[in-house]
């Protein structure tokens, strides 16, 4: 993700900690206030106004936040108000003490990232919770979900563009040969989904396609109830069209009757600075709706309020 820029013409990060101030003290709180504030500022501004809240006011701006709000409100300010690789280490942990329930959120956090931003995430988790994220998650997982979960976790991807088509047909033959023995989770699988970058893997895939007839996901539904090779066909489209993958994450969450609070609520908070605005179209096109006026429909109050505010960032 690219560094953001702090822009011009918005108040000051003092400007900003005094009015939340005044949003908490006294009788009830001004969550307009916290909404027209934090809902639009980036990661940058966010940074500033908590370094700037603490030195003034001697507090935590989290706590503060979290003593005056509940709920889901409550959770995607409290999500949205941390820096992104702070953000993603609080997922995480909280995402491994539920596995194998919450193996989707782990794979997430390996693949939607980019390597530079991944690493900072293993530097946030081992600093909080003295541990690193590799061990928590071995520690936490079995068989065949740990082989995939900690080699993803562990990955230091290249990020540059260049392709070695050669490589690209060796490996697509590989994985052929691997899905044909129904070798799922084989080393020789795993190794080339963890360690070649995006660009390369891309190729592959594609070399996959041409050679073999079938797109490989479409060979990976030998069992749709096989919770494993759910798991490794997510990891493969968030890998390569993350867009696609957080989408339907986003529409299931909404689907039918109820809603996934906790997956709307993660996917607007984790991806409003990065990818939204491709999200927003894939949606439209794949549902024939509004990102914006299916999250109307299905939440209320000042938690719709903010979930509107995040989703309508575009390049802030």
């Amino acid at each position: 993700m690219e560094s953001l820029k702090i822009p011009e013409l918005v108040p000051s990060a003092a400007e900003d900690s005094q009015q939340l101030r005044k949003a908490f003290v006294g009788w009830g709180t001004d969550e307009a206030c916290i909404i027209k504030i934090l809902g639009h500022r980036n990661a940058a501004q966010r940074k500033l106004i908590r370094e700037t809240y603490e030195a003034t006011y001697e507090k935590d701006l989290l706590q503060d936040l979290d003593g005056e709000i509940s709920g889901d409100f409550q959770r995607v300010v409290h999500l949205w108000t941390m820096a992104p690789a702070e953000r993603d280490a609080y997922l995480a942990n909280e995402a491994i003490k539920h596995l194998p329930g919450s193996n989707c959120i782990i794979m997430e956090i390996a693949c939607a990232r980019s390597s530079v931003d991944l690493f900072k995430v293993r530097q946030n988790y081992q600093a909080r919770y003295k541990k690193s994220l590799e061990e928590d998650v071995a520690d936490h997982s079995t068989g065949d979900f740990r082989k995939l979960l900690v080699s993803l976790v562990t990955a230091l991807r290249y990020e540059g563009e260049e392709v070695n088509m050669e490589l690209a047909s060796d490996e697509a033959k590989i994985l052929h040969e691997k899905i044909s023995d129904k070798a799922y989770s084989d080393e020789e699988f795993i190794r080339i989904l963890s360690i070649r970058s995006k660009t390369q893997l891309n190729a592959t895939f594609n070399q996959y396609n041409d050679k073999f007839g079938n797109a490989i996901n479409k060979d990976l539904r030998a069992n749709p109830k096989d919770q494993y090779l759910t798991l490794l066909r997510s990891a493969i489209k968030c890998l390569m069209e993350p867009e696609k993958y957080f989408e339907k994450v986003l529409r299931l969450a909404m689907k039918g009757f109820g809603t996934d609070e906790e997956s709307l609520t993660r996917v607007v908070a984790t991806r409003a600075e990065v990818d939204m605005e491709l999200i927003k179209e894939k949606y439209y096109k794949r549902n024939s709706v509004t990102l914006e006026s299916a999250i109307s429909d299905d939440t209320s109050g000042d938690y719709e309020k903010m979930l509107l505010a995040l989703i309508g960032h575009g390049n802030l």
